[in-house]
């Protein structure tokens, strides 16, 4: 009996453990936390009916995310919390002693240590005890300040997160795959170069002023303290008498956060701290949890069993998913009849079958409808060998990386690949055009009323025919068509973005237009032969540089610029010259500032005295600005072959601002 039990926790841990490892290296999912959850109770109970626990249990560790670098020891040992789904344990654990509620971020934690004021170094988590140095990429996570106002040795714990809007928006731009925000976390983090994992947008939130030498013992104080030295911890809430019926009304509160999306960022739960911070360190230490440290609570899956009826194939971006469409379950009081299976991998982990299949679904994390188990198969899962939007051939790919299999239609002119796509170029950081929504784009693409986004401001032929739509009506008809004619004046910088040119998100936008009009920017994107054409503008590089000329060369891209230009009204920035120290002058500025907070601050003086800034170095370039005038750059040899000035900061500053 007790050899049996044994091997059921080998199993157990050697199942867990897999699904850790793809999990925190940013590989996907082997196992859904439902499942996962459920395995690691179970092998808790086998722990403590045999009294043994074996050396590689998660019960006794602390999972770790595979990045590489430099090891590194921490200072304080990043310990995990106790997990519970029963407020009856935390009103027994908080004996009546005040204690805050906060989000569980779904990310990495990161240890971030100032020292005399200053940065001195960012380690992941890794095992509990032993993280990664990845101080490099510091300032490509927003919320990491380099200085903070206390001069002293701190130490701040926080999750590194990514919100749902920029995961949406990554994928879109870069044509990559990944299970969710936290495996893009993960896998950013990976990165060697700053430039890459700034354009990923990951922030970083603390949740824990581990050490700082002033004497703050409230833990609500201690964020407090955490906001006033520049830095925006997590959100939270105190219960001051933590009766049971308080703290489910406190969760109740935060559970209706979640189940309505008001919170950006993923989470998987709360957690439970004691105000008290001197008394919450204290107490045992059993494996990795220590007792009085906190708590963290995770919702209770509310699961039912259902019938598949069928499996849709929903094609968008680059993939063709499968889509488990089964009879209609009520859950978390909302019904729910269909489920993302996400790609053939998650399918075939499951033993997905055909119609009539006895599921059991569930709403992870009171949002997202999934399928966790398989209760009875029947028949087989049949994998569509054409696109059901444009019917040419399918194709199965394995990814190098994590070994999951998607579906691919091979058509790249494929309507439904561009659906997100024209969901950003009517949103409103597009084209702004109020009451056409993803789903109203893609009736219109089946119809074949949209190929192109110039086709969205012809639909007033297709009046009628948008009027006589279930759900629409004349008033609907009459209200899109208005939204579109409003559309056609658009600023330039939100033309641009609408355009979904990869890696070319609303920063590289705005930073574009200020440096050219419109006119001129698409002009130039669609001649030069320099792929590196735009790199010396701030915060563009070469490698955003290379994708914006590739795309404008694209003759197909070319001409669909032509037709908007044609039919829109486009709005260039308005900077009016405030003096005319640099009038008729053009200027290119590379490297670094000094007496100016950034290259833009100098572009916008340049710009406010009359002048123009431009990228690159041409014939009429009258000045090079450069704090490096030896510099070998190809900036300055073609300043040096074409006889254009080159001038330092301070030169400039004595030629047009003393």
């Amino acid at each position: 009996m007790m050899e049996n039990k044994i091997q059921q926790m080998e199993a157990l841990i050697s199942q867990l453990n897999e699904a850790s490892e793809y999990y925190y290296s940013g590989k996907g999912e082997l196992m859904t936390d439902y499942e996962w959850d459920a395995a690691f109770d179970k092998l808790k109970l086998l722990e403590e009916e045999t009294g043994e626990v074996l050396p590689d249990s998660p019960t006794n560790k602390v999972s770790e995310a595979a990045i590489f670098g430099q090891k590194e020891e921490h200072e304080y040992a990043a310990l995990s919390l106790a997990k519970t789904k029963s407020t009856a344990d935390i009103t027994k654990w908080a004996d009546g002693k005040p204690i805050w509620l906060s989000w569980k971020l779904d990310g990495l934690t990161l240890v971030v240590t100032y020292d005399k004021g200053k940065l001195s170094k960012v380690v992941t988590r890794g095992n509990g005890h032993v993280g990664t140095n990845i101080t490099h990429l510091a300032a490509s996570i927003k919320g990491i300040p380099p200085t903070i106002k206390d001069l002293r040795h701190v130490v701040v714990r926080g999750e590194c997160v990514i919100s749902y809007a920029d995961f949406d928006r990554y994928l879109l731009e870069s044509g990559e795959d990944y299970a969710n925000p936290r495996n893009l976390a993960s896998g950013s983090l990976t990165l060697k170069n700053p430039d890459e994992v700034k354009q990923r947008h990951l922030q970083w939130i603390p949740f824990s002023l581990v050490y700082t030498e002033q004497a703050i013992n409230s833990w609500g104080e201690r964020m407090n303290w955490i906001q006033q030295n520049g830095m925006t911890p997590v959100e939270r809430e105190c219960i001051a008498n933590p009766t049971q019926n308080n703290i489910e009304m406190s969760i109740a509160h935060w559970t209706e956060k979640v189940t309505t999306m008001k919170n950006p960022f993923p989470v998987d739960g709360l957690v439970i701290t004691y105000d008290d911070y001197a008394y919450s360190q204290t107490g045992s230490v059993t494996g990795h949890h220590a007792a009085r440290a906190g708590y963290a609570f995770k919702w209770q899956d509310e699961a039912a069993s259902t019938t598949l009826d069928h499996i849709e194939w929903s094609c968008a971006a680059s993939t063709i998913s499968p889509v488990a469409v089964f009879n209609p379950v009520n859950l978390e009081g909302t019904i729910v009849k269909r489920a993302s299976l996400c790609n053939i991998s998650e399918c075939e982990r499951l033993g997905i079958g055909g119609k009539d299949t006895e599921l059991k679904v569930i709403k992870a994390n009171k949002i997202i409808p999934k399928v966790i188990q398989v209760e009875k198969k029947v028949g087989l899962l049949v994998i569509p060998d054409s696109c059901p939007v444009c019917a040419a051939p399918t194709v199965v790919r394995t990814s190098e990386a994590s070994g999951t299999k998607t579906l691919h239609c091979t058509n790249d002119h494929c309507p439904a690949k561009q659906l997100k796509m024209f969901a950003r170029f009517v949103s409103k950081d597009g084209m702004d055009i109020d009451g056409v929504s993803e789903q109203t784009i893609a009736r219109f693409i089946n119809l074949g009323w949209i190929i192109h986004y110039s086709d969205i401001f012809g639909l007033h032929s297709h009046a009628q025919e948008i009027a006589a739509l279930e759900g629409f009506g004349t008033k609907s008809a009459s209200n899109i068509l208005q939204s579109i004619d409003k559309a056609k004046k658009v600023e330039a910088r939100h033309l641009l973005y609408a355009l979904t040119i990869p890696m070319c998100g609303q920063d590289v936008c705005n930073r574009l237009m200020s440096a050219y009009g419109f006119d001129e920017f698409t002009e130039q994107a669609a001649t030069t032969d320099n792929e590196e054409h735009f790199a010396g503008i701030d915060g563009i590089g070469p490698e955003k540089s290379r994708s914006l000329v590739n795309w404008f060369h694209q003759p197909d891209n070319a001409e669909e610029v032509k037709r908007l230009k044609d039919i829109l009204h486009i709005v260039e920035p308005d900077i009016q010259p405030q003096g005319n120290r640099c009038a008729g002058l053009t200027f290119v500025v590379t490297g670094d500032v000094f007496h100016y907070k950034n290259r833009n601050e100098l572009k916008e003086y340049i710009q406010s005295q009359g002048g123009k800034v431009t990228g690159s170095v041409s014939k009429s370039t009258n000045y090079l600005i450069n704090n490096d005038l030896e510099s070998t750059s190809g900036k300055n040899q073609k300043a040096h072959s074409l006889g254009t000035p080159i001038i330092s900061e301070e030169q400039f500053i004595d030629l047009f601002v003393n």
